[in-house]
C-alpha cells in the first residue's frame, strides 16, 4: 500500500519547522500587541494588502520564494502564529475564531486596512477560509493553497485511522502549538462549513497534483477532498499544480502568480468603481 501522500506531508511538516533556523524573509520585526510578541514582516505600497497565513506548524519562512516578489510592489504581510517563531504563545483554544481575531489585530494595529487578498496554505487556508466566511466585507479575494478541506479530519482522513506510524511521527515531530491547533481543527472546520460561502471576490484553489498518483485508503480520502475543496466555493478557479503539498516552497512561481493575477482584477474592479462613483 502505498502512502507517499502522508510521507509527503511530514516532510513538509519537517521543512516547515527547519525553515525558521533559514530565515531569509526580509524587513522580518516583532512588535507588542496586547501584551504579547508577535513576528512579522510587512511591505507598504499602493495597493491592497496581501495577507499570507502558514500551514500547521510552519513559520512564515515558508513564504520566503513567495512573499518578496511580491512585496516589491504590492502591501504585504506575513507572520507567525502565537507559539510559533518569535510570536508568543496564548493560552486561548488554538481555533480558527481565535487565529482570525488575533491576525484581525494584527491587522488594526499595523494600520492595514480592508479589504484584504488572502492567502493561506495548507491548515492556513482553512483558518483564511473561516475568515472570508465570518467577515467577508473585509476580503477582496481568497487564494487557497493545498488547503485544509473543512472535513479533513472527518471520515476516512480522521486521525484514528491514520497508520501507527503516521501519528508516532506527528506525536513525536509536532510542537505544542501546533498539536493544539490539529486538536482544534475540526471545530475550526464546522464553523467554515456552519457559515455561507464566500462570494465577495475572486477565490482561486491551487490544489496539489502530485499526490493524485498516490494509492490508499488515506490518500483517496485525501484527494477527494482536494477535488472537492473548490465546490466548497462557487465560481472558483480550481488549478491543478504538478507539486507536492508544499507548492509554496516547490512551485513558489505558481502562487506568485495567482497572486498576481487576483492582485490585477481587483485593481481592475476598484478603478471601475470610483469612475462609476465619478
Amino acid at each position: 500500500m502505498k502512502c507517499r501522500c502522508a510521507i509527503t506531508a511530514i516532510f513538509a511538516l519537517l521543512l516547515g519547522l527547519l525553515s525558521g533556523c533559514a530565515q531569509t524573509i526580509p524587513n522580518v520585526k516583532i512588535t507588542e500587541i496586547g501584551r504579547r510578541q508577535v513576528e512579522f514582516a510587512l511591505s507598504r505600497h499602493d495597493t491592497p494588502p496581501v495577507v499570507f497565513e502558514t500551514g500547521l506548524g510552519g513559520t512564515l519562512a515558508w513564504w520566503r520564494e513567495v512573499y518578496p516578489p511580491i512585496a516589491a510592489s504590492a502591501t504585504a504581510l506575513a507572520y507567525n502564529r502565537a507559539g510559533v517563531g518569535a510570536s508568543e504563545a496564548v493560552a486561548s483554544v488554538r481555533d480558527g475564531r481565535h487565529v482570525v481575531q488575533e491576525l484581525r489585530g494584527l491587522l488594526a494595529d499595523q494600520g492595514l486596512a480592508p479589504p484584504y487578498i488572502l492567502v493561506g496554505h495548507s491548515l492556513g487556508g482553512l483558518y483564511m477560509q473561516w475568515y472570508a466566511r465570518h467577515y467577508p466585507q473585509e476580503v477582496a479575494a481568497l487564494i487557497l493553497v493545498d488547503s485544509t478541506h473543512p472535513a479533513q479530519l472527518k471520515g476516512r482522513g480522521g486521525i484514528e485511522n491514520w497508520p501507527f506510524w503516521l501519528r508516532w511521527l506527528f506525536d513525536l515531530w509536532l510542537p505544542v502549538t501546533a498539536e493544539r491547533e490539529l486538536a482544534a481543527l475540526d471545530r475550526t472546520g464546522d464553523e467554515v462549513l456552519a457559515a455561507p460561502a464566500y462570494r465577495n471576490g475572486p477565490v482561486i484553489v491551487l490544489s496539489a497534483a502530485q499526490p493524485l498518483a498516490d494509492r490508499s485508503e488515506l490518500a483517496d480520502d485525501a484527494n477527494r477532498k482536494r477535488q472537492d475543496l473548490a465546490r466548497l466555493y462557487p465560481g472558483s478557479i480550481q488549478i491543478w499544480v504538478d507539486s507536492g503539498h508544499a507548492i509554496p516552497l516547490e512551485r513558489p512561481e505558481a502562487v506568485v502568480a495567482a497572486i498576481r493575477d487576483v492582485l490585477d482584477a481587483v485593481r481592475s474592479e476598484a478603478g471601475l468603481l470610483r469612475r462609476e462613483q465619478e
